[in-house]
């Protein structure tokens, strides 16, 4: 009789290699979720925080197959192989909802928000799937549940996106940070002008880009490298490079950027240069910039222009986004009629408002 511990452990395992590292981490912690929630009374229950903690960082974590877990972590894992119901038990819907429940929860019983919830019910629907394939289920049960997905937003709230004036407001704020902050202002304006993921900005190099001398110029993306810690990619390092988010490998995504951006980079690569590998951003011995320096140098920033206002203005770094995500439909058309040719309509991804310009008043 397998239980829905051995289960899970052999579905981390097949599903590992052809996951990303962050997704490596969100699927660890959706099961850490749900087996907590398939467990019998059993005595010598561990700790709550020592049994999340083994089977987040030992059970869900195939990287960790070959090493002996401390004692703590040995007796929890222990315990949860024990308390573990039967797979077979999740033909019963009542058992199902109870792991569906406990998704929709934080750990201090309030409701999770509604990206968490339906993350977690994906990690776990995909899960009983590979039950069904493993003959351990005849059908996936949650399909005989009535449950409405939380509505995600899919707009942007106005509030915190940054207003041009903002934006160069911030930006001079960070280059005035001595040296620590001016070799950060292009990489700043890339999220802003560029709407690029922070981890698609820390591994720009020089070859993805066309800086021309006048006008607007453009990136050429080809990979990403979000941080997801030692323990979850291949190689033990904290960032692994990967294709882009949401495209197929090796697919690259082009994107116009205006002039004040292409003299930002011209102006940085000119005073910094670029590493072996051609990155242009870099640490001061040559590697990946932190997620930790680029976000504590932003609140120095933000500290040193201070917004009146209840809703915080671009309070972390990738807050940058929204503003220029609308704008590059906008960019598009710019630079199909400084060519000469006929705009032609941008491709569109979300809601069809998502690409509207945005209209606010500057400050």
């Amino acid at each position: 009789m397998v239980t829905w511990y051995e289960h899970a452990r052999a579905c981390t395992e097949a599903k590992w290699p052809n996951l990303a590292p962050v997704s490596r981490r969100s699927v660890a912690e959706a099961l850490v979720t749900v087996t907590i929630a398939l467990t019998a009374k059993e005595r010598g229950v561990p700790e709550p925080r020592v049994l999340r903690q083994a089977l987040f960082g030992w059970a869900f974590n195939p990287a960790t197959r070959d090493q002996v877990p401390p004692p703590e972590t040995a007796a929890a894992l222990d315990w949860a192989e024990r308390a573990s119901l039967p797979v077979a038990e999740l033909e019963d819907t009542a058992v199902v909802r109870r792991a569906l429940a406990a998704c929709a929860r934080t750990l201090a019983g309030k409701a999770a928000a509604r990206a968490t919830q339906r993350r977690k019910r994906s990690v776990f629907y995909n899960a009983l799937g590979y039950a069904v394939e493993q003959g351990h289920l005849t059908a996936n049960p949650v399909d005989r549940i009535q449950w409405t997905a939380p509505a995600v937003a899919q707009s942007v709230d106005c509030r915190v996106v940054v207003s041009p004036a903002q934006a160069r407001t911030l930006l001079a704020a960070v280059r005035g940070l001595s040296d620590r902050g001016a070799h950060l202002e292009a990489f700043y304006a890339c999220l802003y002008y560029a709407a690029l993921r922070p981890s698609e900005a820390v591994m720009l190099r020089e070859s993805d880009l066309h800086l021309p001398g006048k006008g607007w110029g453009r990136i050429v993306l080809a990979v990403s490298a979000s941080r997801a810690g030692r323990s979850w990619t291949d190689h033990g390092t904290a960032r692994q490079e990967r294709g882009l988010k949401h495209r197929a490998a090796h697919e690259t995504r082009t994107i116009p950027i205006p002039p004040d951006l292409v003299r930002l980079l011209r102006a940085h690569i000119r005073r910094y240069g670029t590493t072996p590998d051609g990155r242009i951003f870099q640490t001061a011995r040559g590697g990946i910039i932190q997620d930790s320096a680029y976000s504590a140098a932003w609140a120095e920033a933000r500290k040193e222009r201070p917004h009146r206002s209840a809703v915080p203005v671009a309070a972390r770094p990738p807050s940058l986004r929204p503003a220029p995500r609308r704008r590059l439909a906008v960019a598009e058309l710019r630079g199909a009629r400084d060519r000469g040719r006929p705009p032609r309509r941008a491709r569109r991804r979300g809601p069809a408002q998502d690409l509207r310009p945005l209209h606010r008043r500057a400050g």
